[in-house]
């Protein structure tokens, strides 16, 4: 029979309370267990001294016979300084996943094309504005030139 130390789920709806157990490893999360040794309210402040509540010398024994503790109560008996827990090391923790990175690729790619898109339009634009402002400029200088013609020509 393998022993675990493990977490006991009461209190309501939205409202957990945790029993921390020791119970045979195959019994059902909040079935039968051998011993209570101690408890974890998470509706309370992290600093709360009643948050976790350990009873030490009936953990170090559990522990003593073989007892495994979940991972949750390894952490809570690595804070309570009963037994060092070898901290785990994920170093894709905060990297999105797989699907999540094409979608985001993908969208930089339409990004891209709109402002490649949008630049092209500006420089056409500019280009069009550019053009007529050339051409009119030296149909401006030659309109004087008509109208003295003309003048001459009624003089």
């Amino acid at each position: 029979m393998s022993v675990s130390l493990r977490l006991s789920r009461g209190g309501s709806k939205k409202r957990p309370y945790y029993k921390v157990v020791v119970a045979n490893s195959r019994s059902p999360r909040d079935g039968a267990y051998l011993e209570q040794v101690g408890t974890y309210n998470p509706l309370l402040a992290k600093d709360d001294a009643n948050r976790v509540r350990l009873v030490e010398d009936r953990v170090r024994y559990w522990l003593g016979v073989g007892a495994q503790p979940t991972d949750r109560v390894a952490r809570m008996l690595d804070k309570a300084g009963i037994k060092e827990r070898t901290p785990t090391v994920n170093p894709a923790k905060g990297e999105p996943g797989k699907k999540a990175k094409e979608r985001a690729e993908e969208r930089a790619a339409k990004i891209a094309e709109a402002e490649e898109a949008k630049r092209e339009a500006e420089e056409a634009a500019a280009a069009a504005a550019a053009a007529p402002a050339a051409e009119e400029a030296p149909a401006a200088e030659e309109a004087p030139a008509e109208e003295a013609a003309a003048e001459q020509a009624e003089g």
